[in-house]
């Protein structure tokens, strides 16, 4: 070792930081809490069948945070940080106002899993776990959810405005929106599939449904029902975003923009003489190719900037930093 010079060591020693760096995500790993929260996937399960047995809709509430999580600045539970006087966190941003819900249920899986095991497991990796059991409790595909999340000490209202790419979006967006994460066109009209369950608010699809012609025309009507044409009216109004199964997880979606029943603009997007149509007609008659795309899909969102060892911390309250 003598010999070993050091521009050698400097090259190696940068090597391995950047190994490190790197593979944040590789430090996740399934089995992470096995010995220090034996209980924790009974626990979280149980939590979220009871929330989803008292009303439906909350497993897709639930999904969407973890999007909104994953994608601005890593899956570190910033969401779920609420707003103090000298602390401006993501609930008030233009995706999430009036919108992202179902906070207290994170509150209430978290006390559970601290009775279970006390200041061990973060909530960043309870959203992620509460997310796997909805979309299971809800019909759809099961996968391992890697763990070992560390949870943000701080959050971005901007991040958010600019990460989470709105209804209003075009194919083209939507895949830069989620290729700026790291996620491909096939993850991306993998993770739309969740839209089978769900439901969204007028504001976010009167557009659509009065000015727009690649939707069928029944579909329109109906839902101009209870959505008026005037901005301020009925604003949040809701509708399914799956008219036929909206608290089953399927493949209905595709199915829906195949016959040009989208919802929002985004939606029918995936399916408007594009480069992903063919995809959607796959995922349309092809169910266990949407999940096992879709589980895919989501093991990659999960992997998105984790906090882990030292950084970050673990909330005792998901609202607040320690």
């Amino acid at each position: 070792m003598a010999s070993f010079s050091s521009s050698a060591k400097v090259i190696v020693t940068l090597a391995f930081l950047v190994l490190f760096i790197g593979s944040s995500s590789a430090q996740l790993s399934t089995n992470f809490y096995s010995q220090s929260c034996p209980r924790l996937f009974p626990t979280v399960k149980s939590a979220v069948q009871s929330a989803i047995s008292k009303e439906a809709r909350i497993g897709a509430s639930i999904l969407r945070l973890f999007f909104h999580d994953c994608f601005v600045n890593g899956c570190d539970g910033s969401l779920l940080l609420d707003d103090t006087s000298s602390f401006t966190g993501e609930k008030r941003a233009g995706p999430n106002v009036n919108s992202a819900r179902g906070f207290d249920v994170v509150d209430n899986i978290k006390s559970a899993v601290e009775n279970v095991c006390p200041g061990v497991v973060s909530c960043a990796d309870i959203l992620a776990i509460a997310t796997r059991d909805s979309v299971v409790t809800l019909g759809g595909p099961s996968w391992n959810v890697k763990l070992g999340r560390r949870d943000a000490r701080t959050a971005s209202q901007a991040a958010a405005n600019r990460s989470i790419p709105p209804p209003t979006s075009n194919l083209n967006a939507l895949i830069s929106s989620f290729s700026a994460v790291g996620l491909s066109t096939r993850d991306m009209v993998a993770l739309s599939g969740s839209h089978t369950i769900g439901q969204a608010r007028c504001t976010n699809f009167r557009a659509r449904i009065y000015n727009e012609t690649n939707l069928d025309s029944s579909l329109a009507q109906t839902r101009q029902g209870n959505c008026p044409r005037i901005a301020g009216s009925g604003d949040n109004n809701l509708a399914p975003l799956d008219l036929q199964t909206p608290t089953t997880f399927e493949n209905n979606y595709y199915k829906n923009l195949v016959n040009q029943r989208g919802l929002l603009h985004s939606d029918q997007q995936l399916f408007n003489g594009g480069s992903t149509d063919s995809l959607v007609r796959t995922y349309s008659s092809n169910p266990s190719t949407f999940n096992s795309d879709f589980v895919a899909a989501m093991i990659k969102m999960g992997d998105i900037k984790p906090l882990t060892g030292s950084n970050g911390e673990i909330r005792k309250n998901c609202r607040r930093r320690n």
